[in-house]
């Protein structure tokens, strides 16, 4: 019966879900999209948000999922891993309003300072970019005051972008662990 329902709710929640910004997201509607993609024209988007990366709290929104047997022994916390799912706000105060989410696996890649080798996706979930995605792979040293990242990719609305992302840390409290860090966007796209 379980198999059942879950299988009832998928497929009524692709039936009824709409495509992101009336994009047909399946194999053939992205076909047809790339048949028509050498007219398009590109555009340039930039965004300003704030994610919240909650280490240490009642319900944390990183976690760590892996460590060396060193890790703790490292003065740059070498092998240290986390996963995360943290909310992008549109101002810095913890309850601004949430326009998505920032989610993911970022690790201590560096013997020498703190640099994280990351992977995020920021997935957002209100406004003009509603049900679309920005990927950024790169690395993080995060004792820099603006930190360069790479946008390798993006789904939605952000079909083959690419561009750079700059963090800021807003705020850190070095006890717990808790970050805001403040994020500009600057993206090409069709």
């Amino acid at each position: 019966m379980e198999k059942f329902l879950l299988t009832a709710f998928l497929f009524l929640a692709i039936a009824i879900l709409p495509s992101t910004h009336g994009l047909d997201q399946s194999p053939k509607g992205v076909g047809k999209w790339f048949k028509k993609l050498s007219h398009a024209k590109e555009k340039i988007t930039k965004l300003h948000f704030y994610f919240h990366d909650t280490v240490t709290a009642k319900n944390p929104l990183a976690i760590q999922i892996a460590q060396a047997n060193n890790t703790f022994q490292s003065p740059t916390f070498f092998v240290l891993v986390r996963m995360m799912d943290d909310p992008l706000t549109v101002k810095p105060e913890p309850n601004s309003e949430v326009i998505g989410r920032a989610q993911e696996i970022y690790g201590s890649a560096s013997f020498e300072n703190i640099a994280y080798l990351m992977t995020l996706n920021l997935v957002f979930t209100k406004g003009n970019y509603n049900g679309s995605t920005l990927s950024i792979l790169g690395r993080n040293q995060i004792s820099h005051e603006y930190r360069e990242i790479p946008i390798v990719g993006g789904s939605g609305v952000f079909r083959l972008a690419r561009g750079i992302a700059t963090a800021k840390t807003y705020r850190a409290n070095n006890i717990t662990g808790n970050a805001i860090v403040e994020y500009h966007v600057v993206v090409l796209h069709y």
